[in-house]
Formats: structure tokens, sequence, C-alpha cells
């Protein structure tokens, strides 16, 4: 393998970073010791900038060139999201029943249905029963649903050691 340019970053099939290479998971660094890397990265990533700055993390997270909105060392997006009403496309959902004589005393797996031949979609009649309270509101229980590519995991690490990239 080639001398890599230090701050180069490349992905690699293990769980662990090679000699000369650090994971790109975030963590603070002395600038002490590795005032060329600092030199490149400052504290675009973290870091108080006198003592220590930060590698970039990539963990959970896909690159993206900077420009078109993104900043160069910004994260975003989310890992999992709540979908809100204002969010939501509007949509329907149809009401389903059968004209035939109702046969199960219990709704689960079945249509609203006559009872003794009645109208099922008749006048409102004193021995009709309400369904069941929230039967009628928002589904998904307000939790976070997935929200990631399809992904394959591996390592991310960055060169602490190399060549020093030119800028022509």
């Amino acid at each position: 393998m080639a001398t890599p340019y230090l701050g180069e970053i490349k992905i690699f099939t293990f769980t662990y970073a090679p000699r000369g290479w650090a994971l790109c998971n975030g963590q603070l660094i002395a600038i002490s010791q590795n005032q060329a890397l600092f030199s490149l990265l400052g504290t675009t990533y973290g870091g108080d900038g006198r003592q220590t700055f930060a590698l970039p993390n990539l963990q959970g997270r896909v690159p993206a060139h900077v420009g078109a909105g993104f900043l160069l060392g910004a994260p975003g997006g989310e890992e999992t999201h709540t979908v809100t009403a204002a969010e939501m496309a509007g949509h329907t959902h149809a009401l389903v029943g059968s004209p035939a004589a109702a046969t199960a005393t219990l709704p689960t797996g079945n249509y609203l249905a006559t009872a003794s031949g009645a109208d099922p979609y008749g006048p409102s009649a004193a021995s009709d029963v309400p369904l069941i309270a929230g039967s009628f509101t928002a589904a998904g229980g307000s939790g976070p649903h997935e929200n990631r590519q399809p992904y394959l995991v591996l390592s991310a690490c960055i060169a602490l050691t190399g060549i020093y990239p030119p800028r022509n």
C-alpha cells in the first residue's frame, strides 16, 4: 500500500485501526502529538483548539461533499425519526362493512355487519354500540421508526502519519 496523505480517510473491513491510522469515531487527540494533522483539520470536528482537536465521527453516518447546503464538519440527519401529523401526506381510511348478517361477536378480523338483516348504515338505534374509544385516532403510537438507508458496517479510519498534502 502506498504512503497515504496525512488526514486521508479510508474504509477498512476489519474492526481496528492499522498502525499510523485512527478510527473516525470523534475522539479527541492532543495537538502537541499531532501538530501536522491539526494544521489540516483544526477544530472543524471539535476540540478546544488549545490542547485538543477531534477526529471526524463517521459512526452511523454517511459522508457528504461540502456545498449545496452542507458545511464542512457539520453533522446532519437522524438515525430514527418520529413522523408528525404535519409531515404525513393527506389520506383517508375507508370504513369497510358487509350487508350480510353478523356471525361473530368480536370485531377482531371481522367487518361491520347487519344485525338481524337490518341496514348496517341505517339510522342510529337504541341497540347500537359505539366503537371502542380511540378507534379513529392516529396510528403509530408516536414512536420513532428506522430512518437509515441500507448499510454495510465498515471501519472508517484517518491517516495520522503520511505525506502532508500539497495545495496544488
